[in-house]
């Protein structure tokens, strides 16, 4: 009998997938998350053995757990045969079957988004003509298609992994029966697309009717479509790709970081770490340490941090009590693995080192607009696509995925406005400049949609 199961990340918008034959107990995880622990005690808590791994891609949002999942299960990694990792794997070749008992699983070569890419059609039974559904990775999402222009496939042109994309498409799973239903490997949110449902699953007649990159249309109208207006790809994404190729060290599961005295926190921040803030916006705002860069928990943290702080810079993590692991699980679901401990007691900290500790400046938007004047630097850090509702007269464009980068567009000696869509975002860029040098840095509470809503002739 299939045993089919999604887990969803919320904070990464991705899916992953266990797969299996309960009556053989042989099991398959598809594009696993760094932290295993689910899917082992769910495969055991249903009789099953994990005896593989199948990665549709070498993803670039996230460090997959196939390593992980090899060490602890012995099971073999899958990889489309075009992938070249630097570890030992098993090459999956189109139209490839596998065999769990009566469930089988098949091969299909998606490339396109990048030039590896797979996606897998689970069968019920050996015999099906129809499968239960396709996991289709990053290459068929639901309302939309895995972008072809991200730094993942470095050495193959975004024009051709297009026109390879628009094969995958419209020829390939397309070519599927209307029933087969379709489940991604990522959601509302993810940047490795530009108009993703928040749904988690649909079917492939569902799509061929809805989804505006499924549509009887040109090789060269899709290519034009597809690459139209996707936001700029965070920082830490080549790193992910590159670090997925990689033999690199396991995270072992049940892994914690350890409470750090005063004395170590002084140390590293001598030797140049950083303090991630995980606590909420206002309570960063009303008191945090100087230089430390605010990314709230809640929300999409581990793809912020990843704008945000370099990969290699060691992390001092203070977050609300009791969220520690769960931070520090979320930075190594990215690869940070250069976090050195947490901070206990966050509030007694701050009282004990009040001359270390920094207030934010945060704008009402409901207030008058002295604040928009020649002399200050307005600065919009949403991404292209939400521009079309306006923007704050006088404002820049320069989305928080480039804003590390661009920073010296900006004059650190003049004052500096940011703002976003609700006000999370301008926070973590606010404390990004600051932490950069810039002494005058305010955000807008609420962003734009305050703004405009005070503002009604602007929107």
């Amino acid at each position: 009998m299939l045993h089919f199961t999604q887990y969803y990340l919320d904070c990464l918008s991705q899916a992953s997938y266990l797969v299996g034959d309960t009556e053989s107990g042989q099991a398959v995880v598809i594009d696993p998350r760094r932290d295993v622990e689910d899917y082992l005690a769910d495969a055991a808590a249903h009789g099953m053995r994990i005896v593989g791994v199948i990665n549709t891609h070498f993803h670039a949002d996230f460090v997959s757990g196939h390593l992980e999942l090899a060490a602890t299960t012995g099971a073999w990694i899958g990889y489309g045969s075009k992938a070249t990792p630097e570890f030992e794997f098993r090459a999956l070749a189109d139209g490839e079957r596998i065999s769990l008992g009566e469930v089988t699983l098949q091969i299909l070569h998606t490339p396109g988004h990048t030039p590896e890419s797979v996606s897998v059609l689970v069968f019920e039974r050996a015999g099906d003509d129809t499968a239960y559904g396709v996991l289709t990775g990053d290459a068929l999402f639901i309302g939309d298609v895995g972008r072809p222009d991200l730094l993942a496939s470095v050495g193959t042109s975004a024009d051709e992994l297009g026109r390879q994309l628009y094969h995958s498409i419209h020829t390939v799973l397309m070519g599927l029966p209307d029933a087969v239903r379709v489940f991604p490997a990522h959601g509302a949110g993810s940047a490795c697309g530009k108009n993703l449902s928040t749904e988690k699953q649909s079917t492939i007649g569902e799509q061929r009717r809805v989804n505006y990159a499924c549509q009887p249309m040109t090789e060269d109208e899709f290519l034009a479509v597809v690459t139209e207006g996707q936001p700029p790809a965070p920082a830490y994404f080549l790193y992910n790709a590159t670090l997925n190729k990689q033999e690199r060290g396991v995270r072992e599961p049940g892994a914690e970081i350890a409470a750090l005295t005063d004395r170590q926190v002084a140390d590293a921040l001598a030797a140049g770490a950083v303090v991630h803030d995980a606590r909420p916006a206002l309570d960063f705002a009303a008191g945090h340490l100087a230089g430390a860069i605010s990314v709230p928990h809640d929300g999409r943290m581990s793809e912020t941090v990843g704008m945000v702080i370099a990969p290699d810079q060691p992390v001092i993590v203070m977050a609300p009590e009791g969220e520690e692991q769960a931070v520090a699980m979320r930075l190594a679901r990215i690869g940070y693995d250069t976090v050195l401990g947490y901070v206990p007691d966050v509030e007694d900290y701050l009282v004990r080192h009040e001359d270390q500790v920094s207030r934010a400046s945060r704008l009402n938007a409901g207030q008058d607009d002295a604040w928009l004047t020649d002399n200050v630097q307005v600065v919009d850090i949403r991404g292209a696509g939400e521009l079309a509702v306006g923007m704050v007269p006088g404002a820049v464009h320069i989305p928080l995925a480039q804003l590390a980068s661009r920073a010296g567009e900006l004059d650190p000696a003049r004052p500096v406005v940011l703002y976003c869509a609700g006000g999370w975002r301008s926070s973590v860029g606010a404390s990004l400049l600051r932490a950069n040098g810039f002494t005058d840095v305010s955000d807008i509470l609420g962003g734009y949609t305050a703004w405009a809503a005070t503002h009604p002739k602007a929107s």
